[in-house]
């Protein structure tokens, strides 16, 4: 499973790669009109770099979960060091918490969000 995802998650960036190689953009860019056709451009592109960069996040996930597999660490939460449930790995297969402690760490972030815009 995590090793079909991998090659997915690769197809979906190679194609988004290759977009720029052939200049599927150039045509947009060659006939912009006016500010919100280049406003349009630039959110195509934000939106290309941005699952780009979502993409090679997974990947290296995918990766660090198939290093667990090789040396038997996989399922288990990095934080109690339970396991994982094979629910929540079906949905997410480089999974590293399980779900208490993800929601633990989640409430941790919205504390810690609401003290820097009070402090800050």
């Amino acid at each position: 499973m995590l090793i079909n995802h991998r090659e997915e998650i690769l197809k979906e960036a190679k194609t988004e790669i290759s977009k720029y190689i052939k200049g599927e953009t150039k045509h947009l860019v060659e006939t912009a009109l006016d500010d919100g056709d280049w406003s349009v451009i630039d959110l195509s592109e934000d939106i290309s770099l941005k699952q780009l960069s979502t993409h090679r996040e997974n990947l290296l996930k995918i990766d660090e979960a198939l290093r667990k597999l090789k040396e038997g660490t996989y399922g288990k939460c990095e934080d109690c060091g339970e396991e994982i449930s094979e629910k929540r790995l079906k949905v997410i297969p480089f999974a590293i918490y399980c779900i208490d402690c993800k929601e633990k760490r989640e409430q941790l972030e919205v504390i810690e969000r609401k003290e820097v815009l009070v402090l800050g």
